[in-house]
């Protein structure tokens, strides 16, 4: 095995599209009890812990390489300087130390790049929530910052259940090493080996799956049985150039309730959860007088983990769904998003799981970069939005759950934002709980906890349709 891995062209692709108002990063606020803490908390024992899991999770201590002979995409190597302290901060909250301040804070830290020359991976601890001394058994946040090159949704879930145990005491697992390390040539003469191959299995693989697809998707279109259109999304406020800034919101549902409704109406969790994005944009929409008559249009990632070969820390395909926003009643417009749903899910399924993937193994980096430019600098971020926002529900453990020791209250996740998508509304099932992660840009969305409040609403309206 070679002392280093090559990222695909999918992970790479979130290096190339990577500019200074898109970092493309995701993140997550960890709320944490520290009273479960065994000897109680302390930041170096924190540290401490962290250190030894970490010796565990050879991904943490990988970092890029690359060689300017090399025509394919980097590779992770090992760093020989790793240190946890070089990627974990410690911050207290200004008083009173609640949410709006916390946010303010993770709008702050979500907007700065990670650094390439280390591990893409950062952590901040923050103290002083609520005023309280997390020493003396107050409350404490961790938020995690890791680089889209590294992580989906399924390994950045699989790799903070390695930080993670379901007993406070938990011993850290055996150390794992890392691959190690490759010279410049090595990197550059395999990569020229795998470049050599790119005209073959694009020939024999990649373009007859295209074909096969546009022609399927064609006859589903005229069948009335394609999912929602691309570049078909009504213009909002949040579908612009987004600038370096961040600003979060986050809220917390009761996955009771959700699982009323999900029973009630016969649907999805899934469905549910957008059906609650939609009524709150509408509302908000609504409210500023906003609302465009045509229905927004969400993309929703779709694990393609165990249905793709493909190498790579990336496996994630989309599809495009209908909010059916121009829907005011709640269980009406419920009942049209499950519709919309399956046959958005089942065109996404008919579509070959890695072709998203292959796609992006051809694109050069320069290609990459010049179309987001082009796209970005042009006024189609606007006209034309691809979609209006991204929607994710990750699916979380139900059981209790300590991070480093201390049990895990809610965890939000908040994923990247992109030219044109200027919003991303990221959903976590964790301990009985739905914790909702909306992040935006500022200068385009100035006002998100109106949005956040406005899920509790939307839930309850829904549940009162229940009894109805």
């Amino acid at each position: 095995m070679p002392g280093y891995q090559r990222l695909s062209g999918l992970d790479a692709s979130f290096l190339y599209l990577e500019n200074t108002s898109q970092p493309l990063h995701v993140c997550s606020i960890l709320e944490l009890d520290t009273t479960s803490i065994p000897g109680g908390y302390t930041f170096d024992g924190l540290l401490a812990t962290l250190a030894e899991r970490v010796r565990a999770m050879p991904e943490f201590r990988m970092k890029l390489s690359d060689s300017f002979l090399n025509i394919d995409h980097p590779v992770w190597v090992e760093d020989p300087e790793f240190a946890v302290d070089h990627h974990v901060h410690r911050i207290g909250l200004p008083a009173p130390g609640g949410r709006e301040e916390l946010a303010e804070m993770v709008g702050h830290f979500a907007s700065l790049p990670l650094d390439r020359s280390r591990p893409l991976w950062e952590m901040l601890v923050v103290e002083n929530i609520d005023g309280t001394d997390a020493r003396a058994g107050g409350p404490l946040a961790v938020v995690t910052k890791v680089h889209h090159a590294a992580v989906d949704g399924v390994t950045g879930a699989n790799l903070m259940s390695q930080l993670c145990s379901t007993e406070p005491d938990a011993p850290a697992p055996e150390p794992v090493e890392a691959p190690g390390g490759a010279g410049a040539l090595v990197i550059a003469a395999r990569g020229f080996a795998r470049f050599a191959t790119r005209p073959v299995n694009l020939a024999t693989r990649v373009l007859p799956d295209t074909v096969g697809t546009v022609v399927d998707t064609v006859r589903r279109a005229v069948n009335g049985a394609a999912m929602a259109s691309p570049f078909n999304a009504p213009k909002t406020a949040f579908n612009a150039t987004v600038t370096p800034r961040r600003n979060v919101a986050f809220a917390r549902l009761d996955l009771d309730d959700v699982k009323t409704v999900k029973n009630h109406f016969d649907v999805k969790v899934n469905d549910v959860v957008m059906v609650l994005v939609a009524g709150v944009l509408r509302q908000y929409l609504l409210n500023r007088g906003e609302l465009p008559e045509q229905q927004l249009v969400a993309m929703v990632p779709v694990s393609v983990h165990g249905r793709s070969d493909r190498p790579g820390r990336n496996k994630v395909s989309g599809m495009f769904t209908g909010l059916h926003s121009d829907i005011a009643d709640p269980a009406e417009r419920l009942r049209a998003i499950a519709a919309a749903s399956a046959v958005a899910k089942e065109h996404s399924s008919a579509i070959p799981a890695s072709l998203l993937q292959d796609w992006s193994q051809f694109a050069a980096p320069a290609v990459f970069g010049v179309a987001m430019r082009v796209y970005a600098s042009s006024r189609l971020t606007e006209a034309r939005p691809v979609h209006n926002l991204v929607v994710s529900n990750v699916p979380g453990p139900q059981e209790s759950l300590y991070f480093l020791g201390a049990e895990v209250s809610a965890m939000y996740p908040l994923g990247p934002l992109f030219h044109g998508s200027g919003l991303n509304i990221t959903v976590m099932s964790l301990s009985g709980q739905l914790d909702v992660g909306i992040i935006s840009c500022p200068d385009l969305l100035p006002d998100l906890w109106d949005m956040a409040d406005g899920f509790a609403t939307e839930l309850a309206a829904l549940v009162a349709a229940t009894r109805d």
